[in-house]
């Protein structure tokens, strides 16, 4: 007698994420971390003006960002080479999403970002992300490699290693 093989489980389906960072001004981190990691700022703008138009949306909910519309309270960037929804201007990919939030950081983050230029280039990637705003915390060296901790326009710590 045979036996039926048994079927394998079906392989699970990544799960889609984006990171959500707390922001006094989404727009200005959106346009710091898009030009710190070579991403693109989201263009929402059809999805806003298609909900402005059916009354789902208040006009107070939205602001110019770049000459298009957009939504006051949230802005996103995405790696320039993954997919995304052409209707909604959503990245399916990697994502940042900076949300409005009334109070201020006002401790040590628990997630935080790396970015690794590499050590032959950390120090220009440093110089660079100086100019576009971010601020050097410290420098570290250890055993097990070196780095830059430095913060955002508002505070949120991030190394460059």
């Amino acid at each position: 007698m045979t036996q039926t093989p048994t079927p394998a489980p079906p392989t699970p389906t990544p799960v889609h994420w984006k990171l959500v960072i707390d922001a006094a001004d989404p727009h200005a981190q959106a346009d710091f971390w898009a030009a710190a990691l070579h991403y693109e700022a989201e263009d929402n703008s059809t999805l806003v003006e298609q909900l402005l138009e059916m009354g789902a949306l208040p006009v107070a909910a939205t602001v110019d960002f770049h000459g298009r519309p957009a939504f006051r309270d949230l802005m996103a960037v995405r790696h320039p080479d993954d997919p995304y929804d052409k209707d909604r201007g959503t990245g399916l990919g990697r994502r940042l999403l900076f949300q409005r939030v009334p109070e201020a950081k006002t401790v040590k983050n628990r997630l935080h970002l790396d970015l690794h230029p590499g050590p032959e280039r950390r120090e220009a990637e440093v110089e660079r992300l100086t100019g576009l705003g971010a601020s050097v915390l410290r420098r570290v060296t250890e055993p097990a490699g070196a780095w830059v901790v430095m913060t955002d326009p508002e505070g949120n710590e991030f190394c460059v290693a």
